[in-house]
Protein backbone atom coordinates (compact mmCIF):
# COMPACT_ATOMS: atom_id res chain seq x y z
CA UNK A 1 0.00 0.00 0.00
CA UNK A 2 1.09 3.69 -0.71
CA UNK A 3 -0.21 6.47 1.17
CA UNK A 4 -0.60 10.22 0.81
CA UNK A 5 -1.87 12.17 4.09
CA UNK A 6 -2.54 16.13 4.07
CA UNK A 7 -0.06 16.65 1.61
CA UNK A 8 1.00 20.34 0.53
CA UNK A 9 3.94 21.14 -2.14
CA UNK A 10 4.80 24.44 -3.46
CA UNK A 11 7.14 25.70 -6.39
CA UNK A 12 8.26 29.27 -6.55
CA UNK A 13 5.41 30.34 -4.09
CA UNK A 14 2.68 28.51 -6.38
CA UNK A 15 1.04 25.31 -4.00
CA UNK A 16 0.73 22.96 -6.18
CA UNK A 17 -0.15 20.54 -3.84
CA UNK A 18 -2.94 21.50 -1.46
CA UNK A 19 -3.78 18.90 1.54
CA UNK A 20 -3.63 15.95 -0.91
CA UNK A 21 -5.44 12.55 0.61
CA UNK A 22 -4.55 9.35 -1.17
CA UNK A 23 -4.34 5.60 -1.01
CA UNK A 24 -3.95 2.85 -2.73
CA UNK A 25 -3.91 -0.77 -1.84
CA UNK A 26 -1.91 -3.69 -2.29
CA UNK A 27 -3.89 -5.52 -5.59
CA UNK A 28 -5.55 -2.29 -6.53
CA UNK A 29 -4.49 -0.33 -10.04
CA UNK A 30 -5.73 3.17 -9.57
CA UNK A 31 -5.05 6.14 -12.70
CA UNK A 32 -4.68 9.82 -11.99
CA UNK A 33 -5.75 12.61 -14.41
CA UNK A 34 -5.80 15.89 -14.47
CA UNK A 35 -4.79 19.07 -17.09
CA UNK A 36 -1.33 19.21 -17.48
CA UNK A 37 0.34 21.51 -14.92
CA UNK A 38 -1.94 20.41 -12.42
CA UNK A 39 0.85 18.44 -10.52
CA UNK A 40 0.44 14.41 -11.24
CA UNK A 41 4.54 14.52 -11.31
CA UNK A 42 4.91 16.58 -8.57
CA UNK A 43 2.30 14.26 -6.50
CA UNK A 44 4.18 10.72 -7.71
CA UNK A 45 7.62 12.16 -6.84
CA UNK A 46 6.43 13.13 -3.30
CA UNK A 47 4.74 9.30 -3.49
CA UNK A 48 7.83 7.65 -4.58
CA UNK A 49 10.78 9.87 -2.30
CA UNK A 50 12.35 11.73 -5.29
CA UNK A 51 10.80 14.75 -3.70
CA UNK A 52 9.40 15.73 0.25
CA UNK A 53 6.13 17.57 0.59
CA UNK A 54 5.99 21.02 2.53
CA UNK A 55 3.41 19.31 5.20
CA UNK A 56 1.94 15.98 5.32
CA UNK A 57 3.31 12.94 4.99
CA UNK A 58 3.45 10.10 2.58
CA UNK A 59 4.87 6.36 2.97
CA UNK A 60 5.53 3.40 1.37
CA UNK A 61 3.18 1.00 3.78
CA UNK A 62 3.87 -2.18 4.29
CA UNK A 63 6.38 -1.87 1.07
CA UNK A 64 9.80 -0.87 1.59
CA UNK A 65 11.23 1.58 -1.09
CA UNK A 66 13.63 -1.49 -2.05
CA UNK A 67 10.37 -2.51 -3.45
CA UNK A 68 9.02 0.43 -5.18
CA UNK A 69 9.38 0.56 -8.67
CA UNK A 70 8.99 3.84 -10.91
CA UNK A 71 8.75 4.82 -14.48
CA UNK A 72 9.14 8.24 -15.03
CA UNK A 73 8.71 9.98 -18.13
CA UNK A 74 12.38 10.22 -18.60
CA UNK A 75 12.79 6.59 -18.86
CA UNK A 76 16.21 6.84 -17.50
CA UNK A 77 17.71 3.79 -19.55
CA UNK A 78 21.07 3.22 -19.10
CA UNK A 79 22.28 5.03 -22.58
CA UNK A 80 25.32 1.96 -22.14
CA UNK A 81 23.44 -0.90 -21.46
CA UNK A 82 21.48 -2.91 -24.29
CA UNK A 83 17.73 -3.17 -23.62
CA UNK A 84 17.61 -6.71 -22.00
CA UNK A 85 20.76 -5.39 -19.42
CA UNK A 86 18.55 -2.78 -18.92
CA UNK A 87 15.59 -4.53 -17.68
CA UNK A 88 17.65 -6.92 -16.25
CA UNK A 89 19.93 -4.83 -14.13
CA UNK A 90 16.80 -4.54 -11.08
CA UNK A 91 17.49 -8.20 -11.06
CA UNK A 92 21.31 -8.29 -10.80
CA UNK A 93 21.51 -5.33 -8.00
CA UNK A 94 18.97 -7.63 -5.69
CA UNK A 95 21.19 -10.34 -6.33
CA UNK A 96 18.39 -12.26 -7.74
CA UNK A 97 18.52 -15.17 -10.77
CA UNK A 98 17.81 -13.02 -14.30
CA UNK A 99 15.08 -14.86 -15.77
CA UNK A 100 12.06 -13.55 -17.54
CA UNK A 101 13.80 -10.97 -19.15
CA UNK A 102 12.91 -12.17 -22.93
CA UNK A 103 9.72 -13.42 -22.39
CA UNK A 104 8.75 -9.78 -20.53
CA UNK A 105 10.36 -7.56 -23.76
CA UNK A 106 8.56 -10.11 -25.54
CA UNK A 107 5.10 -9.84 -24.45
CA UNK A 108 5.43 -5.72 -25.17
CA UNK A 109 6.61 -6.08 -28.69
CA UNK A 110 10.22 -5.89 -28.34
CA UNK A 111 11.75 -8.90 -28.19
CA UNK A 112 13.65 -8.69 -30.93
CA UNK A 113 15.49 -5.42 -29.95
CA UNK A 114 17.45 -6.70 -26.55
CA UNK A 115 20.29 -6.20 -27.99
CA UNK A 116 20.38 -2.57 -29.11
CA UNK A 117 21.19 0.28 -27.42
CA UNK A 118 18.45 2.98 -26.40
CA UNK A 119 19.82 5.35 -28.71
CA UNK A 120 19.55 2.67 -31.31
CA UNK A 121 15.30 2.24 -30.86
CA UNK A 122 12.14 4.87 -31.21
CA UNK A 123 11.60 6.72 -28.01
CA UNK A 124 7.72 4.41 -28.45
CA UNK A 125 10.16 1.51 -27.95
CA UNK A 126 12.44 2.98 -24.82
CA UNK A 127 9.17 3.22 -23.13
CA UNK A 128 8.60 -0.47 -23.25
CA UNK A 129 11.90 -1.21 -22.19
CA UNK A 130 11.29 0.60 -19.32
CA UNK A 131 8.20 -0.62 -18.53
CA UNK A 132 9.46 -4.05 -18.49
CA UNK A 133 12.48 -2.74 -15.94
CA UNK A 134 9.66 -1.24 -13.63
CA UNK A 135 7.50 -4.51 -13.71
CA UNK A 136 10.62 -7.13 -13.82
CA UNK A 137 11.24 -7.37 -10.41
CA UNK A 138 7.69 -8.20 -9.71
CA UNK A 139 7.69 -4.86 -7.41
CA UNK A 140 4.80 -4.35 -4.11
CA UNK A 141 4.30 -0.65 -5.53
CA UNK A 142 4.60 0.56 -9.21
CA UNK A 143 4.27 4.14 -9.97
CA UNK A 144 4.04 4.99 -13.56
CA UNK A 145 4.13 8.62 -15.53
CA UNK A 146 2.47 8.38 -18.43
CA UNK A 147 3.39 5.15 -18.96
CA UNK A 148 1.66 4.89 -23.23
CA UNK A 149 2.00 8.64 -24.16
CA UNK A 150 4.41 7.64 -26.37
CA UNK A 151 3.30 4.02 -27.82
CA UNK A 152 0.71 2.95 -30.89
CA UNK A 153 -2.71 1.88 -30.28
CA UNK A 154 -1.15 -2.17 -30.39
CA UNK A 155 1.82 -1.32 -28.14
CA UNK A 156 -0.64 0.74 -25.80
CA UNK A 157 -3.03 -3.08 -25.21
CA UNK A 158 0.63 -4.57 -24.39
CA UNK A 159 1.64 -2.25 -22.25
CA UNK A 160 -2.16 -1.98 -20.71
CA UNK A 161 -2.30 -5.43 -19.90
CA UNK A 162 1.00 -5.77 -17.86
CA UNK A 163 -0.07 -2.65 -15.75
CA UNK A 164 -3.33 -4.82 -15.33
CA UNK A 165 -0.94 -7.98 -14.71
CA UNK A 166 1.14 -6.27 -11.75
CA UNK A 167 -2.04 -5.10 -9.97
CA UNK A 168 -3.71 -8.51 -10.05
CA UNK A 169 -0.76 -10.43 -8.86
CA UNK A 170 -0.82 -8.02 -5.74
CA UNK A 171 1.05 -4.89 -6.07
CA UNK A 172 -0.23 -1.27 -5.79
CA UNK A 173 -0.10 0.52 -8.82
CA UNK A 174 -0.99 4.31 -9.13
CA UNK A 175 -0.69 5.69 -12.95
CA UNK A 176 -0.79 9.25 -13.76
CA UNK A 177 -2.49 9.37 -17.01
CA UNK A 178 -4.63 11.03 -20.07
CA UNK A 179 -5.12 7.87 -21.54
CA UNK A 180 -8.54 6.19 -21.80
CA UNK A 181 -7.22 2.50 -22.57
CA UNK A 182 -5.63 2.55 -19.05
CA UNK A 183 -8.67 3.97 -17.06
CA UNK A 184 -10.82 2.06 -19.32
CA UNK A 185 -8.38 -1.32 -17.09
CA UNK A 186 -8.24 0.75 -13.62
CA UNK A 187 -9.96 -0.23 -10.50
CA UNK A 188 -10.64 3.84 -9.57
CA UNK A 189 -10.57 7.02 -11.49
CA UNK A 190 -9.11 9.13 -9.51
CA UNK A 191 -8.45 13.29 -10.86
CA UNK A 192 -6.48 15.83 -9.97
CA UNK A 193 -7.45 19.83 -9.79
CA UNK A 194 -6.86 22.91 -7.77
CA UNK A 195 -4.33 21.17 -5.86
CA UNK A 196 -6.55 18.26 -4.69
CA UNK A 197 -7.55 14.84 -5.55
CA UNK A 198 -10.99 13.71 -6.32
CA UNK A 199 -12.54 10.53 -7.67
Amino acid sequence: MIQACGVHRAFGGVSVLRGVDLAVAAGELVTLSGPSGSGKTALLSLLCGFDFPDSGSVRPGLASWSACAVLPQSLGLASELTLEENVALPLRLAGREVSGVGALLAELGIGELGSRYPAQVSFGQQQRAALARAVVTRPAVLLADEPTAHLDAASAVAAVGVLRRVADEGAAVLIATHHDAVHAVADRVLVLSDGQVRG
